[in-house]
């Protein structure tokens, strides 16, 4: 969890295996190096299975430095443009993620009416600590603040890594955001107060039916803004879209240590829990797509074609290229 958003993942691996190859002494031919490189990307896609940011990546500069090595002189140029092409991820990320924040902010304001003051709950962390800068479903934030019409930022503690009280909080404080930290067991009663109109979280993988995989927790909110007749909003770049998926069935969720909830501070704390007792601790749920309103992209708004109808992700994806 030292590095953790789908995004800053794919953009951590990429990077560090650009800082190793940068000095590598390197004394095969460029298939070799290609070989070496592909490697090792595959080695770093086996850390993280739920985020498929880092396999779309890895997918990615793989076809790069396989292509590259087709005509390359030497081993050198394979990495120097595997090196090129992980700092190019680096900036348009932070690009995507700007997209983001203006698609999300005009779609929210055109739905819940640009006159009003804008109040959203946010899940996890997605800001600039969870991906490469300014953030998603947070950029959005940014983006209505910046716009003059946020009225408050709720967001949840986000238990049991409190993402949410320590990263989050700490993006909204620095950036002089009127926010509100609550317990993730009071966001229904939030929502039952009136206190926000929509509900705008992240996502690690979104499935060809829309169905997503975000943090734990991100289902309940999900069903609670249901029952209260709120909007529910997924922001996240198309890179985080897996449409050899058919739905959220086929997403593999990955589960923590048991220490995150036997121990305080996220695990690294005294134990407060029973001795002996088992632990279920999985890092992500599945959102059902029919829970969604729309999905925010760096190209443009996923919308569906009825409220009770079904977005087409592929679709979509084919008319923006």
């Amino acid at each position: 969890m030292v590095v953790r958003g789908a995004p800053a993942i794919a953009i951590a691996a990429a990077l560090s295996l650009a800082v190793e190859v940068n000095d590598h002494d390197f004394t095969g031919t460029p298939v070799e190096a290609a070989s070496f490189v592909s490697k090792k990307l595959e080695y770093l896609v086996s850390s993280r299975p739920t985020a498929v940011n880092l396999s779309d990546a890895a997918t990615k500069l793989q076809n790069l430095v396989s292509r590259t090595a087709e005509t390359a002189k030497d081993a050198k140029s394979i990495f120097q443009v595997f090196i090129e092409a992980a700092e190019a991820m680096l900036v348009d990320d932070v690009a995507d993620n700007k997209a983001i924040g203006s698609h999300g902010a005009e779609f929210l304001q055109r739905q819940l009416g640009s006159s009003r003051n804008i109040s959203v709950l946010t899940h996890c962390n997605t800001g600039s600590l969870a991906t490469a800068g300014y953030g998603t479903a947070l950029g959005v934030i940014r983006a209505l603040h910046s716009g003059g019409v946020l009225e408050k930022a709720f967001c949840t503690e986000t238990r049991p890594f409190n993402q949410g009280s320590r990263l989050t909080a700490f993006e909204l404080v620095h950036d002089k955001i009127p926010a509100t930290l609550i317990a993730d067991s009071a966001a229904a009663a939030l929502m039952n107060n009136g206190q926000v109109q929509a509900v705008i979280v992240g996502a690690d993988r979104i499935a060809a039916n829309g169905d997503t995989a975000n943090k734990i927790g991100t289902y309940n909110l999900s069903i609670s803004a249901k029952h209260h007749g709120m909007q529910f909003y997924v922001a996240a770049p198309v890179t985080s879209i897996d449409l050899s998926l058919p739905s959220g069935k086929q997403i593999v969720i990955e589960e923590r240590s048991p220490k995150e909830l036997l121990n305080s501070e996220g695990g690294l704390g005294k134990q407060v829990a029973a001795s002996g007792i088992s632990v279920w601790n999985p890092a992500f749920d599945v959102t059902p797509a029919n829970l969604i309103t729309a999905i925010i992209t760096e190209k443009g708004v996923i919308t569906k074609s009825d409220p009770n109808g079904s977005f087409d992700i592929k679709g979509f994806i084919e008319c923006a290229k």
